[in-house]
């Protein structure tokens, strides 16, 4: 299955040709609800889907078994990217880039698109965020938790974690783990545990372990690397000083989380990040292109964030806003033209809980203030003094704190949820909770899959070299095997032949062999993608626990966002055809 998920030839986005051309569809008036602006939309759609036969459609599926490299236009410092609605669109797209499909999802029944903002529009540079994240986090301990000061002089090695691992919080391991549960790859602190102690310690009960809250911590977002670490750390720092740290490993572990809130709360980190966002987020010129491209299609676009508004509007600011000749962005709200509704402070996953009662407020962009809202329609105010006016901004995005899933389908006129795609990073915050609460469609976006889908394609001789190594495994076990049985059971004849431990001896040698050198090519090969958890996506031969998730969860999975820019608005995305082992080695040719 390895290959069948990521090796597929390159998708050819091919320009549609059409008669009119799409209006821009902008409110330019301010209006209690958005409702009102998407009648035509919907009427739109209809239209287009009874013009389907006209349409051409791409897919993801694999066609030949040649691997095209054809790169497309690069972003960084491209003042004109090339999407797919510009005249040089339409080329193929490097395996780096590509959009790959679980479930099926035909782009012409969405209506709306919906994107988180933290490490889905804004990504973050792990060597200077995270590393800011680390560096506060320790600080607490210290200053704040009575921990000792030599944590002080400790580093962060922002390459060390990925996502996908799970912490023992009351051993102090991290594990790594197939999507059977089973633990394939585990360390205690930095010290790697032998296959004896993995078994005796995760595969010899009688009842399988879930590996779940509260006993486990799940490390499946970005922002979770920085602490997945330190508390490795910390494992490490109290095996070798015994008595400097009384805590034991699941208390440390409570304590790292209780320094990273202490981080949020007091707003350490997103106050340097306002100071200075280049040093901290990716720019990315594709990203108004866009969401441009989308609007331009007739689909309402929408930001559902757990970041509050001030901070909300420097991030997009610096990655939609216009730029001045030093390369900064005035702090203004031109941004807010690329999308109809704008959600901050949201507290996903509840905001995806229809019974949640969260009150919905209003924001005012130049103030910050909230104003009441019935359910997005404002409300008089009790002093109309306080309200500011409103002259400069042209208000037609609406902007709001709170609330929940059901007061954002009402401001978007959303008559049903498989209209939605939601874009995060999260797999439960933004994804597990739209696709299974709600039934939106749902895009992953997955920064570490495109060097892993690059590398996968450049290693593809050496998972043959791997297989039949494999294969020589299992023939030169099953003589053993078959020689082992004809001495217990085949007679006195076979037992007077005197070759048949001569052989036996032979073949048990061949077999030590070929074991330690299938082991020694798949450690190379695992540490080729990363050096101590090896491939993202799978374990061995099996898929990993994240990679169960990605596909249990999300209907799409690229490694950025701006990839939706790269094909047509009204894609079908379809997917692979899946394999049973008994068909692979047959239909997968």
């Amino acid at each position: 299955m390895y290959y069948e998920m990521f090796c597929t030839e390159p998708t050819i986005c091919t320009p549609l040709i059409v008669s009119e051309k799409i209006l821009h569809f902008h409110s330019r008036g301010f209006s209690s609800s958005i409702s009102d602006r998407f009648p035509s939309r919907r009427k739109q759609f209809r239209s287009r889907e009874e013009s389907s036969n006209n349409q051409l459609y791409t897919s993801n599926t694999m066609g030949s078994k040649t691997m095209q490299f054809e790169k497309t236009s690069s972003n960084e410092g491209d003042k004109h990217p090339c999407v797919w609605s510009s005249p040089e669109g339409g080329q193929r797209i490097d395996i780096g880039k590509q959009i790959f499909c679980n479930r099926s999802l035909n782009m012409r029944n969405i209506v709306a698109v919906g994107f988180d903002m933290d490490y889905t529009l804004a990504q973050y540079k792990p060597e200077t965020f995270e590393s800011l994240a680390y560096e506060g986090t320790v600080k607490k301990l210290v200053h704040d938790l009575g921990y000792p000061a030599e944590l002080l002089s400790w580093s962060f090695d922002w390459t060390y974690m990925v996502r996908g691992l799970v912490l023992d919080k009351k051993r102090g391991n991290i594990l790594k783990m197939d999507r059977h549960k089973y633990v394939k790859v585990a360390y205690h602190g930095f010290k790697e545990l032998s296959k004896e102690e993995k078994v005796s310690t995760y595969g010899s009960t009688l009842i399988r372990d879930a590996f779940d809250e509260p006993e486990y911590a799940l490390i499946d977002t970005l922002f979770s690397l920085a602490e997945a670490y330190l508390f490795a750390q910390l494992v490490d720092f109290k095996d070798n000083n015994p008595g400097k740290i009384p805590a034991d490993y699941s208390r440390m572990y409570k304590d790292v989380r209780a320094a990273v809130d202490l981080c949020h709360r007091d707003g350490t980190l997103k106050k340097m990040v306002a100071k200075d966002p280049e040093r901290y987020i990716n720019e990315d010129s594709s990203i108004v292109p866009m969401l441009k491209m989308l609007r331009d299609s007739g689909r309402a676009t929408f930001l559902v964030t757990n970041s509050l508004w001030d901070y909300t509007n420097i991030v997009m600011n610096f990655l939609c806003g216009p730029r001045s000749v030093d390369g900064c962005s005035a702090l203004n709200f031109d941004w807010l033209q690329y999308f109809d509704v704008v959600v901050t402070g949201s507290a996903k996953p509840g905001f995806f809980h229809d019974e949640n009662r969260s009150n919905l407020f209003e924001v005012d962009p130049e103030s910050g203030m909230l104003l009441n809202t019935d359910n997005g329609t404002p409300m008089p105010q009790v002093d109309t003094s306080l309200r500011l006016p409103l002259k400069s901004l042209d208000k037609s995005c609406q902007v709001f704190q709170g609330g929940n899933v059901g007061h954002l389908h009402k401001l978007l006129s959303i008559e049903s949820s498989s209209q939605v795609l939601y874009v995060g990073d999260h797999i439960y915050g933004d994804i597990l909770r739209s696709k299974k609460v709600l039934g939106w469609r749902t895009m992953l976006v997955v920064p570490e899959l495109e060097k892993e889908v690059e590398l996968l394609c450049t290693l593809r001789e050496t998972r043959k070299e791997l297989q039949l190594l494999r294969n020589k495994r299992d023939h030169i076990e099953d003589q053993i095997h078959h020689l082992k049985w004809s001495l217990r059971f085949d007679g006195k004849d076979i037992l007077n032949n005197e070759k048949i431990p001569a052989e036996l001896d032979k073949l048990e040698s061949e077999q030590e062999g070929a074991r330690l050198s299938h082991q020694q090519a798949q450690r190379v090969c695992h540490q080729k993608f990363h050096k101590v958890w090896g491939q993202l996506m799978k374990t061995g031969y099996q898929n990993s626990r994240f990679a169960h998730q990605v596909e249990r969860f999300a209907c799409l999975y690229t490694s950025q966002v701006t990839n939706l820019s790269l094909y047509s608005p009204d894609k079908y995305y379809r997917p692979s055809e899946d394999f049973m082992p008994h068909e692979f080695d047959i239909l997968s040719l």
